[in-house]
């Protein structure tokens, strides 16, 4: 009998709280150690999350020997001091997205993770949310005929968390944040054979100045090396709710996806606690997700990353998708400044490295 997976979860927030979630019915797999900054949140997160110890620095997590995968659930500012960390010590590690702040750190990532020979994955949920992997079989089956384009939009009201609103430490503003979503998710159902060649992208802070330097609004053209685009819509400043629709068009059809239109929908009087991620009110009408932890992916995607490491291969999201992802990212940014479309700017050699089996 296999020994159970030791989890090591870095950071005791919103987001590690979704991932541990989603490691419930993992089978064997256990729950070694927590870190967060502050000793009464992590270890409370700990005490009711089943952690059974919790450390107060990123490197102690890493060097505990009973930890196996690494889980990054930082600030933007800690994922390459977290990579290093577990790459040095030999742990296989999968981090949140964006996986850098730029393309310089995500490739610094995929470096380290890549010279230790572990198994490296990049936890973007949305692409093994069932929907979306629905759409991309009926896509594959030509259900819709020739892809021609996809749409998406993700908004809410402003980031649960104050790092977010740093945008110097954090590396950017709603478009760092909720633009990694449609960059991979293109990218998932057009195929990543089909590189993103160049971006057109503007931004600005139109609501929030106040918190922010960074951008709270955001739209981006994707355009593919053959012609066809992807574009996405990203708000801080959309009341009412998360707001997450993809659209996918071709020759013969369309398929649409909208997260906001919830299987549960009520009138209350009385808060009934907690309904959703971003909610805007606890009164009134309301719109409960049952499932957040299964409807956003997360479920799917924490199998999906034990199992492969259980096998010894890596992932079908790795650290290289995250670089890719900054690249377009960076872009992005870019075209911003300039008012012009900016090519994607890869690494080839970078982008041949870190496939196939993983150190024993």
């Amino acid at each position: 009998m296999a020994h159970p997976v030791g989890i090591g979860m870095l950071g005791s927030g919103f987001i590690a709280g979704f991932y541990t979630d989603g490691l419930r019915y993992v089978p064997d797999v256990r729950l070694v150690a927590d870190y967060g900054q502050g000793a009464e949140r992590r270890e409370a997160f700990a005490l009711e999350r089943g952690f059974e110890r919790s450390y107060g620095s990123i490197a102690e997590l890493c060097a505990d020997l009973e930890v196996d995968l690494v889980v990054v659930a930082l600030p933007n500012h800690l994922h390459l001091e977290a990579v290093r960390e577990a790459s040095r010590r030999g742990k296989a590690v999968v981090c949140t997205k964006p996986l850098g702040r730029n393309a310089q750190e995500a490739a610094e990532m995929v470096r380290l993770a890549t010279e230790a020979g572990v198994m490296h994955g990049y936890l973007e949920n949305v692409v093994f949310n069932a929907e979306i992997m629905r759409i991309r079989e009926m896509v594959e089956a030509g259900a819709i005929g020739d892809l021609v384009g996809l749409r998406a939009r993700e908004g809410h009201s402003g980031p649960h968390a104050p790092h977010f609103w740093d945008a110097e430490t954090a590396g950017g503003g709603a478009l760092l944040d909720m633009g990694p979503h449609t960059i991979e998710t293109a990218r998932f159902v057009f195929g990543k054979d089909r590189a993103i060649r160049d971006v057109f992208a503007w931004g600005a802070t139109l609501v929030h100045g106040e918190r922010t330097t960074g951008e709270d609004n955001a739209l981006v053209v994707m355009r593919f090396e053959d012609g066809r685009t992807a574009t996405t819509d990203v708000s801080w400043s959309a009341k009412g709710g998360l707001e997450g629709r993809t659209e996918v068009y071709g020759t013969k059809g369309k398929i649409i996806h909208d997260t906001t239109s919830t299987p549960l929908r009520a009138f209350i009087e009385e808060p009934a606690g907690y309904i959703a991620e971003k909610a805007d009110a606890e009164t009134g009408w309301v719109f409960p997700v049952p499932d957040e932890t299964r409807a956003h992916g997360y479920d799917e995607q924490m199998r999906h990353m034990v199992e492969s490491y259980r096998a010894a291969t890596q992932p079908r999201e790795t650290f290289l998708d995250g670089y890719v992802v900054n690249c377009v990212l960076d872009a992005a940014y870019r075209s911003m400044k300039s008012g012009r479309w900016e090519s994607v700017e890869l690494d080839a050699a970078l982008l041949g490295t870190g496939a196939g089996l993983v150190a024993a």
